[in-house]
């Protein structure tokens, strides 16, 4: 049995970090919350100061979705933990992995069913984030905070991860604990389908003619990409990846499919499927067109959640377990079908045929498509922000890999490609870039400081189009006058500079952007990029969607 050590909470709670492979954490101090700070930099964690709570949340993010370990943001009390809930609502709906630990006031200040204005008091601050969070606790004592930490940190890693909230009272810092330390966890194995599950599932495939694999986030944070690539080539099957999917197979996988289902020949795989293969995905509203897809003849539902699974269009059969499993029982049963070489040649056509349609829509967009396709690097991680150059990136660029794109769709949070970028240029996965537009950006320009301090691998583009581009393309194209979408914005550059952050302007997506990007790709620490260009947005977003709601 392992020894009791003993320490302070705040050493409790650093050491079940330790336990947890934390090796960087992001946050922000507070009176509360400074005992943490002084024993992690004593235990060597590096906590990434930020300047506003929100971003330490989008960060551990950012980090999570980077590199599929957990994501920490340690924050104070109150104010403090309030301002993470939108960052944390995000990373939620996306399935980050993310432990965010904030201080409440003392214990001994506290009295129950009683607001006594406590410096930062909330009646319940857990309570807060029990909406947006997996699981939301708060620790009872200090001699519980190792075990607490370690849980908490478990449980958002655990399949299907997400978010988990652990408050706590911040006398409990200081306060004497014992702890012993806790041996690996075994983590429980995920269920398996049975052989009548399985038996089912053949079945259906075997009577399909035209199978479609639909494949989202839960197949990509599985580490799935391979098994479902060789499942699709040997049921000669197109792939369609939802935004969080995206990445999954590399861009020249001959099965899939070069755009988002939101493109008509594409969505036209799904009408003409007679089963559809789901894996890791729920249907959520962005991808299905809110669920205007008709449902398919037949669906075979691949999930870690059964009822998450079925929630949107009813399964004919539910295999519930990891996918990366699951999938490989199934290609290991399935006998090959013909037809490969056939929709190697149709993926291929329909690709040009994407392409022609981009250049056609939005030429700007084709060109920033192009050039980060060719000079972005590969082992790099791109971040696209709620903007109009970021629709057209989470819908068509080439990805080269998971975990190679992190979008908010989500929770569709403006404001959280550069925050999360942070995290991202601190996993040690390459240089990140972060494509945000102006309106966005100002929702945490005082992180430039951040980068600066931390020397931190980011290039950043803001495209500037004076506004909310979007939302000016609703109001324009309803008839009504452009009303809080034009904004006064500052001299990017010079606001970059006054932060040391190396930074230029070009004007559109041409060859000086092209030169002056690859220059800032080469550099070592963050540079900004503005680019002054005004985007149409693509036929992925909501107001361009081809399938229509019958009014009749």
């Amino acid at each position: 049995m392992a020894e009791t050590v003993t320490g302070t909470g705040a050493d409790a709670l650093v050491a079940a970090l330790r336990d947890l492979d934390i090796g960087i954490a992001f946050g922000l101090p507070g009176v509360h919350n400074l005992p943490v700070w002084e024993v992690a930099a004593a235990a060597g964690i590096r906590l990434v100061g930020v300047r506003h709570e929100q971003a330490a949340v989008y960060a551990a993010d950012g980090y999570a979705r980077a590199t599929g370990r957990l994501g920490v943001a340690v924050v104070t009390t109150g104010p403090g933990a309030a301002n993470t809930l939108g960052a944390t609502g995000e990373a939620m709906a996306s399935g980050s992995p993310v432990l965010v630990i904030a201080t409440d006031i003392p214990s001994t200040l506290r009295r129950p069913g009683v607001y006594r204005g406590v410096l930062h008091e909330t009646r319940d601050q857990a309570a807060m984030f029990a909406p947006v969070t997996r699981a939301a606790d708060t620790t009872a004592a200090a001699s519980e905070l190792y075990d607490d930490v370690l849980r908490a940190g478990r449980a958002a890693l655990r399949a299907p991860s997400g978010p988990v909230y652990l408050g706590v009272p911040t006398d409990l810092l200081s306060a004497p604990a014992g702890w012993r330390a806790a041996p690996a966890a075994d983590v429980p194995a995920p269920p398996v389908p049975d052989e009548e599950d399985l038996d089912a599932a053949l079945e259906l495939i075997s009577r399909a003619h035209r199978p479609l694999l639909w494949v989202g986030g839960g197949a990509l944070r599985a580490g799935a990409g391979d098994v479902v690539g060789r499942l699709a080539e040997r049921l000669a099957a197109p792939v369609i990846t939802t935004y969080n999917g995206r990445g999954v197979l590399g861009p020249d996988h001959p099965c899939l499919a070069p755009g988002p289902a939101h493109v008509p020949e594409i969505g036209r795989m799904w009408d003409e499927a007679d089963l559809v293969i789901a894996v890791g995905s729920d249907f959520d509203g962005m991808t299905t067109q809110n669920w205007l897809m008709p449902a398919p003849p037949a669906l075979l539902a691949i999930n870690i959640d059964e009822a998450d699974a079925a929630k949107n269009y009813r399964s004919d059969r539910t295999l519930v377990g990891d996918a990366r499993v699951v999938v490989g029982r199934l290609f290991e049963r399935v006998p090959p079908r013909e037809g490969l070489d056939k929709l190697r040649v149709h993926t291929a056509e329909l690709t040009e045929r994407v392409r022609a349609l981009v250049r056609e829509e939005e030429p700007q967009a084709a060109r920033l498509l192009d050039v980060l396709d060719r000079i972005a690097p590969a082992e790099g991680v791109l971040l696209a922000d709620m903007c109009i150059a970021g629709y057209w990136i989470a819908g068509f660029h080439r990805i080269p890999g998971p975990r190679r794109l992190a979008y908010p769709m989500g929770w569709g949070t403006l404001g959280f490609a550069f925050p999360a970028a942070l995290g991202a240029a601190a996993a040690g996965r390459g240089r990140a870039i972060a494509v945000v537009g102006d309106g966005g950006f100002l929702f945490a320009c005082g992180e430039l400081a951040t980068v600066a301090q931390e020397g931190l691998p980011l290039t950043t583009i803001i495209v500037d189009d004076g506004g909310y581009g979007m939302l000016r393309f609703d109001q324009v194209h309803a008839g009504v006058p452009t009303r809080g979408v034009d904004l006064a914005t500052p001299d990017f550059v010079a606001l970059a500079g006054s932060f040391g952050v190396p930074a230029a302007r070009v004007e559109g997506f041409g060859a000086g952007f092209e030169a002056r990007l690859g220059e800032f790709l080469a550099a070592d620490g963050p540079n900004v990029l503005v680019v002054g260009a005004a985007l149409t947005p693509p036929p992925s977003t909501s107001p361009r969607w081809y399938r229509k709601q019958d009014r009749r």
